[in-house]
């Protein structure tokens, strides 16, 4: 996985890994796997290739910890899915596929962008 890779597979990863550290505590590979629905294999790439990239550490007991720089990724990413599916929603977008929606923009959208999205939904609340 080359950065320009990680910018989308790498962070829908590293936001699963915050979303399921969120809920279960303790995270594992196979939990990613449940959760993504990928194939262990492709589960165990990426994560070698965050391990690599100093995105994610990994202990003895195979789980799996966020470092500072991939916990701050996440979060953004995170937050970006969250503001992104509410804008959709305030629109009348169902929240199905303002969810859907919301993981394929919020790699690439600009920070510009966002910003503008985030205060507009801020300025409704």
């Amino acid at each position: 996985m080359s950065k320009s890779n990680i910018q989308e597979s790498g962070e829908m990863y590293l936001e699963s890994i915050l979303v399921l550290q969120g809920k279960l505590g303790q995270v594992r590979s196979i939990d990613v796997v449940h959760h993504t629905g990928y194939s262990k294999p492709s589960i165990s790439r990426a994560l070698g290739v965050l391990k690599a990239d100093g995105m994610v550490t990994v202990d003895e007991n195979g789980y799996i910890e966020l470092t500072d720089e991939g916990r701050e990724r996440a979060t953004k990413v995170y937050e970006r899915h969250r503001i992104l599916s509410l804008f959709f929603e305030s629109i009348g977008v169902s929240a199905s596929v303002a969810d859907s929606d919301a993981c394929k923009v919020e790699h690439v959208i600009s920070d510009e962008t966002f910003e503008r999205i985030k205060a507009h939904i801020s300025d409704k609340n």
